[in-house]
């Protein structure tokens, strides 16, 4: 059994940044590979290719953190922790949108709504705005760091592999919710695991049963021992793990 792999790289990064510790070291050299080999628990199964779907940050904007990630990705291609590496694109742009107050909830965030008395610096990027559903509300621009493109990227390549009979069964490792239509459709014709790597409930869009399509598949979830347990060797060739990791 062909089984091919697809990997979401932020969705699986900022997982195990949640679960490990932001500031912690230790995990971030992951061996793609090696994290997802002991999953595949399907009879005769061998893992044939592992699409690694990602995007190069800003040099501008975080040239230490670009250099670390160049570093990673020259190593995953090396040392055939992963097959392939598809690129998005990271953006970086302003957007505006209504003040919400310090206390919110993730879900249903409270609007700052103006009481006539704010006195705003005209340095800062603060206006009221009459909404006819709102009302009055404080509206703010903030610049967003945006990645772009890596979800389409893996439902592309999980899609295209298994409507063409190039893998047998697939693995998508992710977490966003964008990915249920394509994760549905692959199961009407492959087994299918999904592996959540983040700390919460998996996106109720990407959930099923075994039973679903042609059956037999699987949900896990990563904790942080698969992250600290599975890494690359150091150093890989001429590449030593950045400094901190």
């Amino acid at each position: 059994m062909n089984v091919g792999v697809y990997v979401d790289g932020f969705n699986l990064y900022y997982g195990g940044r949640s679960l490990c510790g932001r500031g912690s070291s230790g995990w971030r050299w992951l061996d793609i590979r090696g994290l997802v080999t002991p999953y595949v628990g399907w009879v005769g199964a061998d893992v044939v290719r592992i699409v690694y779907c990602t995007a190069r940050v800003d040099q501008m904007e975080s040239p230490d953190s670009r250099v670390d990630q160049d570093v990673y990705i020259s190593v995953l291609q090396q040392s055939g922790s992963v097959t392939y590496l598809e690129e998005g694109r990271f953006v970086s742009r302003a957007k505006a949108g209504p003040l919400v107050t310090a206390h919110y909830s993730i879900t249903h965030p409270a609007l700052y709504h103006a009481t006539g008395d704010e006195d705003f610096d005209s340095a800062l990027p603060l206006a009221i705005e009459d909404d006819p559903q709102l009302g009055q509300v404080v509206m703010a621009t903030v610049r967003r760091w945006e990645e772009k493109g890596s979800d389409v990227n893996v439902a592309a390549h999980l899609l295209r592999d298994v409507l063409t009979g190039a893998v047998d069964a697939a693995v998508v490792i992710t977490n966003d919710s964008d990915l249920g239509v394509p994760l549905r459709m692959a199961r009407e014709v492959v087994p299918v695991g999904t592996i959540n790597p983040q700390r919460g409930f998996l996106a109720g869009s990407l959930r099923g049963t075994s039973t679903d399509g042609v059956g037999r598949h699987w949900w896990r979830q990563l904790s942080a021992q698969d992250f600290f347990s599975h890494q690359l060797p150091n150093p890989v060739g001429e590449c030593r793990k950045p400094r901190g990791w």
